[in-house]
């Protein structure tokens, strides 16, 4: 990966080599720790991280529900996630916010335990590579079945969950293909090794739904958004295997990979991206960028740049 040259660490910028954490740290251990994927995108108005707040709203649920307690408010990380930006240098970049149980307790009940919060920041292109977005990639249903509710919490972005998607992920690369399809417990479609999942079939969107144990994705509902105003219909709901292999066209999104169409799934061709695949990444890419005037209000800008030292 390509270095940044800050890092924000529980209040305070530290250079990115110094960034460090204890090796008895409890998430290192025990995977608790809750993330966040979120991008920031250079516009007309200067750098502006995509539904920033939307993010740390997620980051905020994610870390209540495996009951870590955050020492820093929305507005604190905002701020402190704006100025990260800023004293970087960036751009566009990708930001990683990241809370985690820290070094000071062990065994698997440490209420005790210290939170640790860090924002970095650094230059990455789109997960899946540039030219997937424009040609589409290859991918495979994999045999490992996405974390189901009664085992963990699919609504939660946690660290040790996406031991689950590496698995996927891990299989679905070594068989050849460019990413994993995962479905739920009771073998529906739930979602992507890291993003969600959406089929075209007669003009209409089908997404699955929160029952399918899929995370609640921010690119997600940009995309149901912006298909519905397009005069799409969207509907979330359920769908089976097969229904992949029938779509007129299917498509990834999240944050990483950004909207990525899918031409071919378990050796069956979909085909080259279709005419509605196209328009709403087209309309979405315009929103990432400033372009749509309706989106702008999912724009947080960064402004000037600190005339803080770092």
């Amino acid at each position: 990966m390509q270095k940044g040259e800050l890092i924000w660490m529980n209040g305070e910028f530290v250079a990115w080599d110094e960034a460090r954490v204890h090796v008895l740290s409890h998430c290192l251990h025990y995977g608790t720790g809750v993330f966040e994927g979120v991008r920031c995108y250079d516009t007309e108005r200067g750098p502006a991280i995509f539904r920033h707040e939307d993010h740390l709203d997620r980051f905020r649920m994610s870390a209540e529900l495996y009951y870590l307690d955050l020492p820093y408010s929305k507005l604190e990380l905002r701020e402190a996630t704006r100025e990260l930006v800023r004293r970087s240098g960036l751009r566009s970049c990708y930001i990683r916010p990241i809370a985690f149980r820290g070094y000071g307790e062990m065994g698997l009940y440490a209420p005790d335990g210290p939170v640790d919060v860090s924002i970095a920041a650094w230059p990455w292109g789109a997960y899946l590579g540039e030219a997937a977005k424009t040609n589409g990639i290859r991918a495979k249903v994999s045999s490992w079945r996405r974390i189901s509710p009664d085992t963990l919490i699919p609504h939660a972005k946690a660290s040790g969950q996406y031991l689950n998607s590496i698995l996927a992920k891990t299989e679905s690369a070594r068989a050849g293909y460019d990413e994993a399809i995962l479905l739920d417990a009771r073998g529906a479609v739930c979602e992507g090794s890291g993003e969600n999942v959406f089929i075209v079939s007669d003009r209409r969107l089908v997404t699955p739904g929160h029952s399918s144990s899929i995370l609640d994705g921010i690119t997600r509902r940009s995309v149901i958004q912006i298909a519905s105003d397009l005069g799409y219909e969207v509907v979330e709901r359920e769908i089976v295997r097969s229904e992949l292999y029938l779509a007129d066209e299917m498509f990834l999104v999240g944050t990483a990979a950004e909207l990525v169409p899918v031409r071919e799934i378990d050796d069956h061709v979909i085909g080259e991206p279709g005419e509605v695949t196209k328009l709403i990444a087209e309309r979405f890419d315009a929103a990432l960028h400033g372009r749509a005037p309706q989106y702008l209000e999912w724009l947080d800008p960064v402004e000037e740049p600190s005339r803080v030292s770092s």
